[in-house]
């Protein structure tokens, strides 16, 4: 027993120390992340020139007036009536009237009126974004021309501020517009510009994952995800209950949210890179409920008070939940999504303790928050990881799809030979098809005219009989024969043709042939097949030998156009003669050759899916064919 229990030992030392190894490299890389915050941190951010700064300004803050260096804090109020009124100078000189110049505010809480001689040039309280002071909006206000006087100029502001956050005015520049803006457009950029666009994503993929989560609902943690998302994204376009909502409740409980979604993001970390419940981790919801119940049904400073004293803590241990979950997958897995989301759990630490620590005024209180900013970091390495899953997924199907394909070659080495044999029967039984369809065809026409023939010389007739049977016999060959050619489903080729042998025919007889054809002709039919042009042109053969015949017509008109109905297009082939005309079987007297002809028309047409119409007169007679809009595919139609 001891022999076999020393190598379990021994392979179990080589794993810890392994183990042990990951884990000393996955905290260092933390900490050398967070140095490195704490250095960007620690950077100041750009300002103005110091000789636009205005620094020492006198404060009358409730009844008392004092002299104060900014930046500078007042007390709390629970109103807006009282503000803390800030009183400075500045030089202004007539030469530097070709500048415009502006007042500029870095950083306040919660809002600002700037008052120049007298005169309010900027109130921050209607811009509903700035009045959030867990932002860093940025103000700046350009004063009129008109305003500025010679030398020594007023400036005022008055700061209000609401509990329970103390109100802070920041150092404030006064100076040249084209100097000020730049440093203004700066942090604009970085503290409202980038943290919209994050939030506008951050609402785009709250609603693709709840399309997901709705397609896969055994996917609960996309259903964790989508609500934390939809969360960050309605606190970003919502305003205070200062600036007066509609339904002022459901603002700034949706704003005090954010406890919520803290623990909507770790309850998804736990079912993504876990993958299973811990039993006690509903728990982790109870702070941000807390804090919703208050902000719906409580008082203002209830909520805020609340969320200062039990929100922000729960904030703080759900992210440390959360870099737990992330560092042990981490550790266990060594994959990309956990080590992003530990780095960016580590930022958005850091971040949130330098903003405690400077409402604490333990660190210099600049008022400068990096929660937000930090944030964004955190919604990248979210999407990251989704995208790695989807990757991975993606890697699966392909393995998946590269066996079936193993499969499938290994199946269509089956189905060829079956496939082939299959073929060559087809290619037989239409190879038969085609042959019969000769044999019927030359029996119903070169067949009866070799009969005549045979018939003629027996009847011992003149040469002239038997030159004109075999002649006819020749031209049935021919008609035959032409049928066969590939005309490509374009009729018009094959009327071509049988043009030439209709003039040929009618140049002995002095019938002069007027061939008409509107443009473009007729539609080209890929489905016709050479039964149905031989039933065409056999039809056609037979009106123009009717009228060379009987009519004693002296000319015949082939007219050849496109019509179009509900259908669509559709081909039209009239051939009339200007002879006498016949009587129909209705009508009697010839009528039983008028009808047996007629007859031989109709059936040939309706080989073709055709429709042929016959009207005979004393003026003529006009031969109406009207082809079908597709000709039948079937080799039976030519019956």
């Amino acid at each position: 027993m001891t022999e076999k229990a020393k190598p379990a030992s021994g392979g179990q030392g080589p794993r810890s120390r392994k183990f042990a190894s990951r884990l000393v490299q996955y905290v260092l890389l933390q900490a050398v992340i967070a140095a490195l915050v704490i250095l960007a941190l620690r950077h100041p951010l750009p300002e103005p020139p110091a000789r636009y700064l205005v620094a020492t300004f006198a404060l009358s803050d409730r009844g008392a007036a004092r002299e104060v260096t900014l930046p500078a804090f007042v007390p709390s109020r629970s109103g807006m009536n009282d503000p803390a009124v800030f009183t400075a100078n500045f030089t202004w000189t007539r030469g530097e009237t070709e500048q415009a110049w502006s007042v500029y505010l870095p950083r306040f809480t919660n809002g600002v009126e700037v008052i120049v001689n007298s005169t309010v040039i900027m109130d921050s309280r209607r811009d509903p974004s700035a009045n959030r002071p867990d932002r860093d909006t940025p103000e700046i206000a350009v004063i009129p021309a008109s305003l500025l006087r010679e030398g020594t100029n007023e400036l005022v502001v008055r700061l209000y501020a609401w509990e329970p956050i103390s109100g802070f005015l920041d150092r404030l520049f006064v100076g040249p517009d084209d100097v000020l803006r730049p440093y203004f457009e700066q942090r604009t950029l970085w503290f409202v510009t980038l943290p919209t666009v994050f939030s506008a994503w951050q609402g785009i993929l709250a609603l693709i994952l709840i399309v997901l989560w709705a397609v896969r609902r055994h996917e609960v943690a996309y259903g964790m995800l989508a609500g934390a998302m939809a969360l960050g994204a309605a606190q970003t376009f919502l305003v205070t209950v200062v600036d007066q909502p509609r339904h002022p409740e459901l603002n700034a409980t949706l704003i005090a949210s954010a406890p919520l979604e803290s623990g909507f993001i770790l309850g998804f970390a736990i079912l993504f890179f876990a993958r299973r419940w811990p039993r006690y981790a509903t728990l982790i919801f109870v702070p941000g409920v807390l804090v919703v119940l208050v902000g719906l049904f409580g008082t203002p400073l209830a909520l805020r008070t609340t969320f200062m004293l039990l929100g922000i803590p729960a904030i703080g241990v759900n992210l440390l939940l959360l870099a737990l979950v992330v560092g042990w997958s981490e550790l266990r897995r060594q994959d990309v999504p956990s080590l992003m989301l530990g780095c960016a759990v580590t930022i958005l630490i850091i971040c949130l303790a330098h903003d405690l620590l400077m409402v604490a005024q333990i660190l210099p209180d600049r008022r400068i928050f990096f929660s937000r900013l930090s944030y964004s970091v955190l919604l990248v390495a979210i999407g990251a990881g989704l995208t790695w899953r989807f990757a991975n997924a993606l890697n699966r199907v392909d393995g998946f799809a590269a066996h079936l394909v193993i499969q499938l070659r290994e199946a269509e080495e089956k189905l060829r030979a079956s496939f082939a044999r299959e073929q060559e029967q087809a290619r037989a039984m239409a190879l038969a098809r085609e042959r019969t369809r000769l044999m019927r065809d030359l029996h119903d026409g070169l067949g009866g005219q070799l009969v005549s023939i045979v018939a003629l010389s027996e009847r011992g007739e003149s040469a002239s009989g038997i030159g004109d049977a075999a002649r006819a016999a020749l031209k049935d060959l021919r008609l035959v024969i032409d049928s066969m050619d590939d005309i490509g489903g374009d009729l018009m080729l094959a009327l071509g043709t049988w043009r030439d042998r209709v003039a040929a025919q009618l140049r002995p007889h002095q019938i002069a042939l007027d061939w008409q054809i509107a443009p473009p002709g007729l539609p080209v039919h890929p489905e016709l097949r050479p039964s149905h042009v031989i039933q065409i042109v056999r039809l056609l053969d037979e009106a123009v030998t009717n009228a060379v015949k009987h009519a004693g017509a002296k000319t015949v008109t082939v007219h050849i156009a496109t019509l179009r109905d509900a259908s669509g297009p559709y081909g039209c082939i009239t051939v009339e003669d200007d002879g006498q005309g016949f009587a129909t079987a209705s009508d009697g007297g010839s009528g039983r050759t008028a009808g047996r002809g007629l007859r031989n028309m109709q059936t040939r047409a309706a080989r073709c899916g055709a429709t042929c119409e016959v009207v005979s007169g004393g003026a003529g007679t006009r031969v109406r064919l009207t082809l079908p809009h597709r000709f039948p595919e079937s080799d039976a139609a030519s019956g």
